[in-house]
């Protein structure tokens, strides 16, 4: 296996323990990514770690501080994190077993492939892997991942499973602070019918492989653009709705003529602006002269 496994250790299911290891599901090698240049003299900067006092220090000599009070911290290196004994440091103990529906999308977090590691830990895996597929539920464990433990939500997927880190309650914000203040609107009955009518036309199976990343693409022809030292073009941005033709609006949507929407938003949206913007008053002079 080409990739280097992100943690290594155990699954532990009651006394049913084996070894495994955990890679990363994604992968981010796709992404553009920029360095910060100097254009006076086209240099690429460099981030050196600095002490204000003695200038630059070598990275691998410092140590981590928690600041207590201001301007004075405790003081942590590599041997005080290593006496941090705790079992999910090295073993995924499965505390419980929940449905898929009870953990909500806003908790589900970064996913990894937990694979068993090879020799006599094959067999305990499988036990576990298919008790799981049986009960068809989700099993949960705690894990220590980069320096910090997170809760685990386990599942099979073919001949492993996946682990997927779940975000700590307190890291997940409510959704009150922001949808209170959302008027309460009445929406008319007939635009909500032509609206799920749209709906039910565009309805389709989901294909990951089908989304393009329009942003992405976008940078990578401005880098061909630019390494070729041709003009850029910018792209025109969308118009808001006019609450006036929403109605039309909707029903040429739902007739594939959004187009049509469009330049009816764009023609009326001049007609509001003209209304809300008076012509200042002409002296009392000038009005007779006209």
């Amino acid at each position: 296996m080409a990739a280097r496994p992100t943690w290594q250790g155990h699954l532990k299911l009651s006394l049913v323990t084996c070894p495994v290891a955990l890679y990363a599901a994604t992968t981010k090698t796709n992404d553009i990514s920029f360095h910060l240049i100097n254009p006076k003299t086209n240099n690429r900067i460099r981030m050196v770690p600095t002490d204000p006092d003695t200038g630059p220090v070598e990275r691998a000599g410092l140590v981590r501080g928690y600041e207590v009070a201001k301007d004075e911290y405790v003081l942590f290196d590599a041997t005080d994190f290593d006496k941090m004994k705790l079992e999910s440091t090295k073993v995924i103990s499965i505390d419980k077993f929940v449905a898929e529906a009870d953990i909500d999308r806003l908790y589900w977090d970064e996913p990894f492939y937990v694979v068993p590691e090879k020799g006599v830990g094959a067999e305990a895996f499988a036990v576990i892997r298919d008790a799981m597929e049986k009960q068809g539920k989700l099993a949960l464990g705690n894990i220590v991942l980069r320096g910090r433990e997170r809760q685990l939500a386990l599942e099979v997927r073919g001949k492993g499973l996946v682990a997927s880190s779940l975000r700590a309650h307190d890291e997940v914000r409510g959704a009150g602070e922001y949808f209170d203040e959302i008027p309460i609107v009445k929406a008319d009955k007939d635009m909500v019918e032509i609206a799920a009518r749209i709906i039910g036309q565009k309805t389709a199976a989901f294909d990951p492989a089908a989304f393009k990343d329009r942003y992405d693409d976008a940078l990578r022809e401005m880098i061909a653009t630019k390494t070729k030292g041709q003009g850029l073009i910018e792209a025109s941005q969308p118009g808001d709705t006019n609450v006036i033709d929403l109605m039309e609006a909707l029903r040429n949507s739902l007739n594939g003529s959004s187009a049509a929407a469009r330049v009816n938003t764009a023609k009326a949206a001049p007609a509001m602006k003209r209304l809300v913007k008076k012509p200042a008053a002409k002296p009392a002079a000038k009005r007779k002269a006209s």
